[in-house]
């Protein structure tokens, strides 16, 4: 039996197979590590409750700042446990606390991403130029570094709130600034923070572009004619995302902290404003009677720190698998 030819061109030619990108690689392995998605969904339940708790009034249920004395069949209506009109309970004022730790805990998420924000922004640009500027820039970087580590931070950021919450500013006018949402003794903590926490992500983006612009393909690109901007754009910040999103995942929390730190010895967000440091600060007063106070803030915070450390450490082991055998 003669065989039958067959014309190449009416062969299907085997399809090349999608390569997944590194992001698409780190998320498959951040949902294989059950306690790191876990904390994942855990945030992201935390942040739709409280945005939706301070949008609507379904899931606020009260007025954070309404105080009543007296319930309305005439009772004392002043720290009562919690009970099935008021969730959570009552403080020494008569405000609802399930509407006001939703207050709380939506004002103290945004001002962890804003500081981080700031921070990140600082670290990167002063990382770059440290990397990128030659050597003598390179060193006075690491000398701004090393002294910004010389000190507390704690005590950095009481003495520069202190020094600006306040005063005139001559560019954002009189008074202390304030932007939308955030009154202007947080925005100060924000500058204050953002000071001494820019270093870590400074320090990674350095380390990370003094390593990458000796790399073989980053080298190829300027043989090419790549102009530095590109090169920077298209081969090194790429390559330093991962090491910058997992430190961004530790700093959230660490913000939080730091507010809560401050508002716990008086120097937090003042009323009718409420984050969870000032909660836990208002709650002290009251530790003898009602406990409760203390307790929810508390646990939240607590909740959030974990969290936030969970995912930081999936994301390390997600962006570089060996991380996880190293440790």
């Amino acid at each position: 039996m003669a065989s039958q030819s067959v014309h190449p061109s009416t062969v299907n030619p085997p399809r090349a197979l999608a390569t997944p990108g590194p992001m698409a690689l780190a998320w498959r392995r951040l949902t294989r590590n059950r306690l790191a998605f876990a904390s994942l969904v855990a945030l992201a339940a935390i942040t739709l409750v409280s945005v939706a708790g301070n949008t609507t009034s379904v899931v606020q249920r009260h007025d954070p700042a309404a105080q009543a004395y007296t319930d309305a069949s005439g009772a004392d209506n002043t720290d009562r446990a919690p009970n099935r009109e008021n969730w959570l309970g009552t403080d020494g004022l008569g405000r609802d606390v399930w509407a006001r730790m939703l207050q709380a805990t939506l004002f103290s998420l945004r001002l962890g991403l804003v500081a981080e924000a700031v921070i990140v922004a600082v670290g990167i640009s002063l990382g770059l130029l440290a990397g990128l500027g030659g050597q003598r820039t390179d060193r006075v970087v690491v000398w701004i570094t090393d002294l910004a580590y010389a000190f507390p931070d704690i005590l950095v950021i009481i003495l520069v709130r202190q020094v600006l919450f306040g005063r005139d500013w001559p560019i954002l006018g009189s008074g202390s600034p304030q932007l939308p949402g955030l009154p202007s003794a947080l925005l100060v903590t924000v500058i204050a923070i953002s000071i001494v926490s820019w270093v870590t992500i400074c320090r990674l983006v350095r380390g990370q572009i003094l390593s990458l612009r000796e790399q073989e393909y980053v080298l190829a690109a300027r043989a090419a004619g790549a102009t530095p901007w590109r090169t920077l754009r298209v081969h090194m910040l790429p390559n330093s995302l991962s090491t910058v999103i997992v430190a961004i995942t530790f700093g959230i929390p660490r913000n939080i902290f730091a507010e809560a730190s401050l508002a716990f010895i008086g120097l937090g967000v003042p009323p009718p404003f409420a984050s969870l440091g000032s909660l836990m600060s208002d709650g002290r007063a009251h530790l003898q009677t009602n406990s409760l106070l203390v307790i929810w803030p508390a646990l939240v915070v607590a909740l959030l720190m974990i969290c936030f450390t969970f995912l930081g450490d999936g994301l390390r082991d997600a962006f570089d698998p060996r991380s996880r055998s190293r440790r």
